[in-house]
């Protein structure tokens, strides 16, 4: 039967005689067979080696076919459960269900579904069979990739308070490139908009025409207005995930222009906005949730008196009224940030200032703030409010004020003491910030600071890397909708868990990955053909104690079906923590490796059994043809 089916499938295309290689990649397209063409090439080229010309017939196309989609790996899982070594009865298919997946809920129904799915042959199909063509096919689906197909919907209850939640944040969003002199593009809030984020940054400044702009201040990055900014994220604020949106403003405009950007605010968003509190009413001890904020855009900006007179004032007109707010400037939100281009100083003025480091400090300046009353009035739930102390915090800080914190401070309050900055983000919505000396936009390790439970741990979206590689992954759980609830750990305001020292809060879990085989990998940039040396390696991240690296053996020139074999175990004692990231590399020499893909997920999102693991590429985009395959198992 599968003899005639492939037959039928493909005699149109060898109708006016045989084929050459554009021709044969129509054709496995029109199959919906991914393939790598560097791959395709050496396979194509090795059958013309049998005989004279560029074009095959329709038993080489066969040939290729099995070469590049009958996999040995998936053969031998298929034999072992098949009777005749030709179909797998639904049966047969449920017992590889339950003892090979640990799939311990399937029955009866979800073999006959899996077969309705992917049986290609029709005769196998109404039988209640699966022929080869179809194991492999459903091996090679979603179903059968490591990431659980639950966690690809939003599971996680949406009524917790926002401050129980890890929220996917977006550093100067604006920015494309580098911090200094790269061009402000709306694709970065497009593109931010469309991954999941649910943080975007926007530093306004007065433009002309008093129409307020944005752009990194005080360096010679290009601008784009405010006005423009908004419309686009109008455009696709709720497009991936309908969960609240925040808008962090870096405020630096004029009262006069701060009206502008109000009304501008007002006017796109409409209805999207939130302008009172949730019901009318003003709860003081608890933050709304998630849920009751969908779709909703919520703005974050300092504010000037309390939510009860914004609410008096909503009746009035008050065009053209500010007030002042005092902070000292080493206080002010974004201090960190704040990079300026000076001209490098001479070395004598550089001693002088050495010595007049050991004279007394001068008293910070305390910088008043003007705000006008229309923008302050937008900020319900997320008022920035400067960080003194987590003692300053407890004592005075009310749930709807939020701290933006800079990663060395940040880096410096978590050594000194983590049990008060995990009470703290129990309590406040914490927001974590890149260094300004990152020029380059370059991104600091995020796994940190989830740890003590901040919710908005800012990242350079635009610069690949570890990093967003880690970003990216944690935020693949709870259906990619920018919210994953934190561990009841790090919500719950006695918790004595620290990343340190876990305790009792420690559920081990005992992980064991056996590496089989790679598929189609991409081919080292220093091939002229399709080869590559691959080899993988496995890492944990999480707490301090559950960090760690395993490196798989290096497979000679072989990146269209590398063989391993290997198993890893690991010991994860705080596992609702941790990631986990495959990166596949080329060993170029004894001392470095080329990049070819990777892919990270929350441990707690594993899929157990026979599992396809994706790869994606170092600008984030899904390699259509590669993967791994590997076997999962924990207990």
């Amino acid at each position: 039967t599968s003899h005639t089916w492939f037959w039928s499938l493909i005699q149109n295309d060898f109708k006016t005689g045989n084929i050459d290689f554009e021709g044969c990649m129509r054709l496995l397209e029109k199959m919906q067979i991914p393939f790598d063409e560097d791959h395709l090439k050496h396979i194509f080229k090795k059958t013309l080696d049998k005989h004279t010309g560029d074009i095959i017939s329709m038993d080489d196309f066969k040939a290729i076919y099995r070469a590049l989609v009958h996999r040995p790996e998936f053969e031998e899982l298929f034999k072992a459960y098949s009777t005749d070594g030709k179909t797998l009865p639904d049966g047969q298919l449920l017992k590889f269900l339950v003892k090979e997946q640990f799939q311990t809920e399937a029955n009866e129904t979800t073999a006959l579904e899996i077969i309705m799915k992917y049986e290609p042959i029709d005769e196998v199909r109404t039988k209640r069979m699966m022929s080869f063509e179809g194991f492999i096919r459903y091996m090679n689906s979603e179903e059968c990739s490591i990431f659980k197909s639950q966690h690809r919907s939003i599971y996680q209850d949406m009524n917790h308070p926002l401050c129980d939640y890890f929220i996917s944040s977006s550093h100067n969003t604006y920015l494309i490139a580098d911090q200094l002199m790269g061009p402000s593009h709306l694709w970065g809030y497009t593109s931010a908009l469309l991954k999941g984020c649910r943080c975007l940054e926007i530093d306004c400044w007065d433009g002309n025409n008093n129409e307020p702009i944005v752009y990194h201040g005080h360096t010679l990055t290009s601008k784009i207005s405010f006005r423009s900014v908004i419309h686009v994220i109008d455009k696709y604020a709720f497009m991936s995930s309908a969960y609240p949106l925040v808008l962090s403003l870096e405020n630096h405009c004029s009262p006069k222009q701060q009206e502008v950007m109000a009304e501008c605010l007002k006017s796109i968003l409409g209805d999207k906005l939130l302008t009172s509190p949730i019901g009318g009413e003003v709860d003081m001890t608890r933050l709304p949730s998630p849920e009751a904020l969908k779709f909703k855009v919520l703005i974050k900006n300092k504010k000037v008196g309390t939510l009860e007179q914004t609410l008096l004032r909503m009746e009035d007109e008050y065009h053209g009224e500010t007030e002042e707010l005092s902070e000292t400037e080493s206080e002010s939100e974004g201090s960190e940030d704040t990079i300026t281009l000076q001209t490098p100083r001479s070395p004598s003025k550089r001693r002088g200032e050495r010595k007049s480091s050991l004279l007394p400090q001068k008293k910070p300046k305390v910088r008043k703030t003007k705000i006008a009353l229309a923008l302050s009035d937008l900020v319900i739930y997320t008022k920035s409010q400067k960080f003194v102390s987590f003692d300053h915090s407890l004592q005075h800080q009310q749930c709807f004020e939020n701290n933006s914190i800079g990663e060395s401070y940040a880096r410096k309050l978590l050594r000194a003491s983590a049990r008060d900055f995990i009470s703290h983000t129990t309590r406040f919505i914490t927001r974590i910030y890149p260094k300004g000396t990152r020029m380059r936009s370059s991104n600091y390790n995020p796994q940190e600071f989830w740890n003590v439970g901040c919710q908005m741990v800012a990242l350079n979206f635009q610069t690949p890397g570890t990093q967003m590689e880690l970003q990216d992954g944690k935020f693949l759980d709870n259906g990619g909708c920018g919210y994953v609830l934190k561990p009841e750990f790090l919500r719950d305001r006695n918790t004595t868990f620290t990343p340190r020292n876990v305790g009792g809060y420690s559920k081990p879990m005992s992980l064991s990955i056996r590496l089989i085989s790679g598929h189609q990998l991409p081919p080292s940039s220093m091939s002229k053909t399709n080869k590559a040396d691959p080899m993988v390696q496995i890492e944990i991240y999480g707490v301090p104690e559950d960090q760690t690296r395993k490196k798989s053996s290096v497979i000679k020139s072989n990146a269209l079906c590398p063989k391993w074999n290997e198993t890893f175990s690991f010991n994860i004692q705080v596992p609702e923590l941790a990631m986990i990231r495959f990166c596949v590399e080329d060993e170029v020499s004894l001392s470095s490796n080329e990049f070819l893909g990777q892919y990270t997920l929350p441990v707690t999102s594993l899929n157990t059994g026979y599992r396809r693991i994706p790869l994606i590429s170092k600008d984030g985009i899904k390699l259509e043809s590669a993967s791994l395959f590997a076997h999962v198992w924990y207990y």
